[in-house]
């Protein structure tokens, strides 16, 4: 008996924020389930170009394309690039992000701004443009997090603009129902990446969800990563507008 082709055999994807983290674990496991995938990055091109090394030696077709997400500019210039790279494009996760890791009382302008372009603006502008590309039954997930829901200290501009982020998805999941097109967010929890290391209270904070979440000790980028594929899959084609909370039970426990 030939086995079964994998789910997404033939789908074409993009994913920002690629090179690392929870980013790279999406892309790997798109891969995995039969996707061509676009690595999008802002600096680490070196971390990017293994991404797509290991996506080609598992049989499926990657590129690497660098872009600052939060500029429309580059966004042009990125699917430009994927224009003459992808006929279409079927997946389209928005995991980038940026943070200013601070008390709202010390924050400035710019900081907010940062915030806010990177992690709820860049999705805006992805969706303009991958609209043009995209078939019905197309897919776009943004990563958020629980900080959108809660108040972590030196978190608030990020939280602010990872709420604005999921406030989008539900909006953005109504204007393109009619295209066919699907809209979530997946809002993990505490995972230990690159990105974490920067955060003040990290050792604090994997600390105390180790102990609260059900089913911790602790959450993995790749975990994160199949619930992005999950929402991509045939079998969540009545899902839009929802955020999924990847947190093994880390918010439900009072």
């Amino acid at each position: 008996m030939s086995a079964r082709p994998p789910e997404l055999a033939g789908k074409y994807a993009l994913v920002t924020g690629a090179s690392r983290g929870i980013g790279r674990a999406i892309a790997l496991r798109l891969a995995a389930a039969g996707c061509d995938v676009a690595i999008v990055y802002h600096l680490r091109h070196e971390a990017a170009d293994a991404v797509a090394d290991e996506i080609r030696a598992a049989g499926r077709r990657a590129l690497t394309i660098q872009a600052d997400v939060a500029s429309p500019e580059s966004q042009d210039e990125l699917f430009a690039c994927l224009r003459d790279a992808f006929p279409r494009l079927d997946v389209v996760v928005s995991s980038a992000a940026s943070g200013v890791f601070r008390p709202l009382l010390e924050a400035s302008v710019k900081h907010w701004r940062h915030c806010l372009e990177t992690n709820a603006l860049a999705l805006v502008l992805l969706a303009q443009r991958a609209v043009e590309l995209m078939p019905p039954g197309g897919r776009i997930v943004a990563l958020s997090s629980l900080g959108a829901a809660r108040a972590v200290p030196a978190y608030g501009l990020v939280g602010a603009s990872k709420a604005a982020l999921e406030s989008l998805v539900r909006s953005l999941a109504v204007e393109l129902a009619p295209r066919g097109i699907r809209v979530n967010a997946v809002s993990a929890g505490v995972v230990d990446t690159d990105a974490l290391r920067a955060f003040p209270a990290r050792d604090a904070l994997l600390a105390g969800f180790a102990e609260r979440a059900p089913l911790g000790p602790a959450l993995d980028a790749d975990s994160v990563a199949a619930s992005v594929v999950l929402l991509c899959l045939p079998a969540a084609d009545a899902i839009t507008g929802t955020t999924l909370v990847v947190d093994a039970g880390y918010s439900i426990v009072g």
